[in-house]
Order: C-alpha cells, then sequence, then structure tokens
C-alpha cells in the first residue's frame, strides 16, 4: 500500500488540490480509505490527518470502512422510482442476498441508495465501481448477480450493462452544428479578443446553469482584475435530478465545449482550465482525456495556440458524490481539494476563485454556445428567443412521456408544445428546473421557457395523472436532507425538520397545525440559508402546497373526540326531575370534523337557566 500511495502522491506533485483525485484513486483500488493511507497522505501531502478525515466524511462516495470488491448503487431519484425502483431495488437485494447499506458477509459486494445519476432518460438506473448501469430490469438483475457471484472483472461484463445512448430527440441552434475543431478560436483570433468579447455581449448569452447572469459581463470583471493569474472552470456537476444535458454536451460536442473554455482564457487572459465532472460520469473521463490530448497534439492546447502566443491547457477533475458541488464557489472548494462547503459572498469568484485567484465558472452549455457565437457572430444567436431570454435553452426531459431524452428550444416556447413533441398525455404537472426549481399544474401549460417566467438549469420532469405528487414531494424532501451539507444551521436542521414533517404528513398522522408549521419551516429554511441548496430546498413543497392545498388536508389524520364517560347518560337524573325526554334533553356531541358527538347542553338545562 506504501508504495501505490507514494506513486499517486508522487504523480499528484505532492499538491493538497489534488487531495479529491488521489483519495478517488485510492477507493477504486481497496474499496476505502484506509487509516494507513490517511496517515500516509498527511505526511506527504503536508496536511493534517483530521482535513483528509473530514474531506472523506464530507463525500458519499469515500468511505472509512470497507465495502464490497462490487460497489453497488441504485438512484433513488423519483424518476426511477416511476419506473419501479422499489421492487427492482429489493428483488436485487434478495438476488444478492446482502441487505441496504451493508457489506455481503464474503466482502464481495455491498449495496446502497444514491442520489441522481444523471441517467433519467433511461432508467432504473445505478452504478457499478462508479460506472454506470442503465435501464435495470428483472433479466438484468440476474445477470448481475450472476456476474458478481462469479466475480467476473468489470471489463468482461456486457456491454449492454453499460449502455448509455444520448437520446436527442429536438436539435435546434447549438445541437444542429458541429463547429469545426479550431473553428472557434480561429475566429475569434481574426475578429479580436476584445471584439469576440463584444459579440459575445452582444448575443446576449446569459449562464445556462439557472442563474443566468449576463456572460460577457462575468468574463469582463473577470479579464479586469488587476492579477495576472486567472483560471476558467467548466462546471460539470449536474446533480439535480433529472438533469443530464451536460453528459450528452460532453459526449457529442464535448470539443466545441472545451473550445468555449478556450475561447474565454483567450479573452480573460487564463493558462489553466478545469473541467469538474461529477463522479456519476466516470464512464465519459477516459474519452474526455483523450480529445484533450488529440487537442494539444493540433495545437489547440497547450503552448502557444495556433501560434497566437496563448497558453492554456484544460485538467479534467472527477467528483466525489456531493450535490452541493454544483454550486460555484462549493465546487471551487472542491477543486482546492477540500470539503465543498460553499462559500460566503461577496467576494465572487470573478475576483477571488480558485486559490484566491480570479475566475471564471461557466455551465457546460454556457461554454458550448459561447463557441458558436464565436464562430457565427452575436446575431446568429441573438435573433432566436425573447427580449430577454436570447438564444436557445437544452432541456433534460424524463418522466411520463413517450420520448425521454433531450430536446433544443428556442426561448419563449409554451411548455404545452414541450409535452407534444415529447409525447406526454393526461399531464398533471411538470417539476421545471429539479427539486429546486418550480412545479407547475396543468393549468399552467401556457407558460413560456424564459428567464423572465420559467427559468431552468434544464430539468423537466412529466407526472401524469395517475401519479401522487406528495410521492414527489417526499423524495425531493430527503434528497434536500441527504445532500445538505451541513455548514449553515437553517439549512442542516431545517432540511431535516422539513423532511420528518412531510413524512408525518404523508404517511398520514400529521394535523392541520402541522400544515401551518410546515410552511413556516419552509420559509425559515428558505430566507436564511447559507446558499441556494437551502434557500431552494423548501421549493417543491411551497409550489405544491400552493397548487394543491386539498392533496395536504386528505392526507391528516381524522383528530375523533371521545369522552371518558357518559355525559348524557349522567343528566338522566336532571331528565326525570324535569320530566322530560325529548331529543332537545339530550346531549349532541360532535367535534370539529363532525365525526362524532360533542357535549353541546340543551339552552333549556343550561347552568343558570
Amino acid at each position: 500500500m506504501r508504495q501505490f500511495i507514494q506513486g499517486i502522491a508522487e504523480n499528484s506533485h505532492y499538491q493538497a488540490t489534488h487531495l479529491l483525485q488521489i483519495l478517488r484513486q485510492i477507493q477504486s483500488r481497496y474499496h476505502y480509505i484506509p487509516e494507513a493511507a490517511i496517515e500516509q497522505l498527511s505526511g506527504l501531502l503536508n496536511i493534517p490527518r483530521t482535513q483528509i478525515i473530514g474531506v472523506v466524511e464530507f463525500y458519499s462516495f469515500f468511505h472509512l470502512a470497507p465495502r464490497g470488491q462490487y460497489e453497488l448503487l441504485i438512484s433513488d431519484s423519483i424518476t426511477d422510482h416511476m419506473l419501479g425502483k422499489k421492487d427492482l431495488f429489493d428483488y436485487l437485494a434478495k438476488k444478492l442476498d446482502v441487505a441496504v447499506g451493508e457489506v455481503r458477509e464474503d466482502g464481495v459486494v455491498s449495496l446502497d441508495n444514491t442520489s441522481c445519476t444523471g441517467m433519467c432518460d433511461q432508467g432504473p438506473a445505478g452504478l457499478v465501481n462508479g460506472l454506470a448501469l442503465t435501464r435495470l430490469d428483472q433479466s438484468g438483475i440476474d445477470k448481475i448477480a450472476e456476474l458478481i457471484n462469479q466475480q467476473k472483472p468489470l471489463d468482461e461484463w456486457p456491454e449492454e450493462l453499460f449502455q448509455v445512448d444520448d437520446n436527442i430527440y429536438k436539435s435546434g441552434l447549438l445541437l444542429n452544428q458541429q463547429i469545426e475543431q479550431g473553428a472557434a478560436l480561429r475566429s475569434a483570433f481574426k475578429r479580436g479578443i476584445k471584439e469576440t468579447l463584444k459579440e459575445i455581449d452582444y448575443s446576449g448569452l446569459r449562464g445556462r446553469g439557472g442563474a443566468g447572469f449576463k456572460t460577457a459581463i462575468k468574463w469582463q470583471f473577470c479579464s479586469e482584475e488587476q492579477q495576472t493569474e486567472r483560471y476558467v472552470v467548466c462546471n460539470a456537476d449536474e446533480g439535480e435530478p433529472g438533469t443530464f444535458k451536460d453528459r450528452v454536451l460532453l459526449n457529442a460536442y464535448a470539443d466545441q465545449v472545451f473550445e468555449g473554455m478556450t475561447v474565454c482564457a483567450a479573452i480573460i487572459g487564463a493558462k489553466q482550465g478545469f473541467l469538474y465532472l461529477r463522479g456519476e460520469y466516470l464512464h465519459l473521463y477516459d474519452k474526455l482525456q483523450s480529445i484533450l490530448e488529440q487537442r494539444r497534439q493540433n495545437s489547440l492546447l497547450g503552448n502557444n495556440i495556433l501560434d497566437t502566443g496563448l497558453d492554456f491547457d484544460i485538467e479534467i477533475c472527477l467528483g466525489a458524490g456531493a450535490y452541493i458541488c454544483g454550486e460555484e464557489s462549493a465546487l471551487i472548494e472542491s477543486l482546492e481539494g477540500k470539503a465543498g462547503i460553499p462559500r460566503n459572498r461577496p467576494p465572487y469568484p470573478v475576483t477571488q476563485g480558485y486559490l484566491g485567484k480570479p475566475t471564471v465558472v461557466n455551465n457546460v452549455e454556457t461554454f458550448l454556445a459561447a463557441a458558436g457565437i464565436a464562430v457565427n457572430g452575436s446575431d446568429w444567436f441573438a435573433n432566436i428567443g425573447t427580449e430577454k431570454s436570447k438564444g436557445t435553452k437544452i432541456l433534460s426531459i424524463s418522466g411520463d412521456c413517450a420520448r425521454p431524452g433531450i430536446y433544443e428550444y428556442p426561448f419563449g416556447t409554451t411548455i404545452q408544445t414541450i409535452l407534444n413533441d415529447c409525447g406526454a398525455d393526461d399531464v398533471l404537472g411538470v417539476q421545471v428546473g429539479g427539486p429546486s426549481g418550480t412545479f407547475i399544474s396543468n393549468q399552467e401549460f401556457d407558460r413560456k421557457l424564459a428567464f423572465e417566467d420559467l427559468a431552468t438549469g434544464g430539468s423537466f420532469i412529466i407526472f401524469n395523472s395517475s401519479r401522487n405528487i406528495l410521492d414527489m414531494v417526499h423524495n425531493f424532501a430527503h434528497f434536500f436532507a441527504h445532500e445538505s451539507c451541513g455548514f449553515c444551521t437553517p439549512c442542516r436542521v431545517g432540511t431535516s425538520l422539513l423532511q420528518k414533517q412531510i413524512d408525518k404528513i404523508v404517511e398520514g398522522h400529521g394535523s392541520a397545525g402541522d400544515v401551518v408549521a410546515l410552511e413556516e419551516l419552509c420559509q425559515l429554511v428558505k430566507n436564511y440559508s447559507h446558499c441556494g441548496l437551502g434557500q431552494t430546498a423548501a421549493n417543491p413543497i411551497l409550489t405544491t402546497l400552493e397548487r394543491y392545498p386539498d392533496l395536504y388536508q386528505s392526507r391528516l389524520k381524522e383528530i375523533s373526540f371521545e369522552p371518558g364517560f357518559d355525559l348524557d347518560g349522567a343528566l338522566e337524573t336532571a331528565r326525570r326531575m324535569a320530566n322530560r325526554n325529548d331529543a332537545g334533553a339530550h346531549l349532541a356531541q360532535t367535534d370539529a370534523s363532525g365525526s362524532r358527538p360533542v357535549a353541546s347542553l340543551p339552552p333549556s338545562m343550561a347552568v343558570g337557566e
């Protein structure tokens, strides 16, 4: 072990910023992070062992105790549940004779849940030793169990178990055009770097990750910082359940994404770039490394790119299972080899980002669009969309539709148009933007895809009338509670309380007061959390509670009143004395729900009458 640890630390130049990548290699080899490895790394990287343990405990793909030689993780996303995940999961556990969350006695296999794997268009899905498994069914599980029990190496498993399709059903401005390798850079240098920034400005391109900040302004701010050391970061950590467009873009359009990053580097004066690739996309890693190497050989990366004097290269960093790292400052912390805890802002990354230096962080789709604009000019992009939302948006569509997959639409397209295209019938509602987005009912399908109406990072989950929306809310509440980084109390405690409160209501144990308390808790979590995760964690509850209050009310328990003794019988003596036995001389006992009598004394027999 010592020789192995020494080797990977040496290959990482003993830099603490590479801790995440080093730990990934150790986890892959030993299926956990041994104490001896932590001690050795502490000395080699000159960082406290407690810091290393903190990083290991933060990311869900790292473990301090041994896992199975085959680490099986099955996606617990709502879209997987809609495809029968629960029954398949139980079947798999029985087939492998392993309890959920445990390692089998022989140490061969471990089984657990994981958050969304970015395969929502081809679920139920999972991971085995980090590699994607798609379209799981009983026959596939039978085959997987057989291969594991035979201890077959993964490279001998049938390829169809790992097949990941792009499923592009509708192409538009960006997906219709594969630009020639190097074309964006040549166009940018021919036009002039400052003029290219102006073209990106005139195009109206805004960040495609969901926030919608204007891309040219971000790049300009970064370029104007006095420090000469700057960085470009592509955020490919799309952990939002229901989102998988970045997976497709990196599989089919990676050259153009890298080209967009390089154009950005030329504009801001950066020499180093990073692609932060979510850990669930391990299957793309080797392919992306090959594309980067090809670009270096073609003088599109490295020193003196295209003889322009530009020096720039890109490094791929794999995440390790933490939704919060999709937030740009948490992502930067992770790039630096730390736990992905969001930073206080300001300062923003454009002034103090990676290693405290000016850094541009943009989404995969944003860099793809920037490369297209560099080639085709601003009008090509700006002439499509709405006044405030230029260009197109790429959607990841999943759930109850005939054709789940990737669709590209001009901004301003109605939700009904999108539903028609993907074959969605009898729709109850749509979750736009993932759990952190907005749930819209079937009375709102005339609304439009746009920053000024329905903004989204790309997730589009459809629910038909056979679904119970509270199942979605329940799933999302558990997701946020699990993925909270724990940094701030409103999110750490609040998401846990939201989860418990939703559990109580969904299971039929809630009262009207619990719904009131739920709403109040939602507002606290939304208004006082440190970062976007907490600030949006209550959205699934708030948006569904607004549209379907009766659905919540229908799950509340019936509160009944049962007197401790027979009140009406106790008045028998009074009835005899008054010589009355009519209906008005008897007690009527009904509670607030009307389900059981409540004591009501006839006026003529009341005290003082």
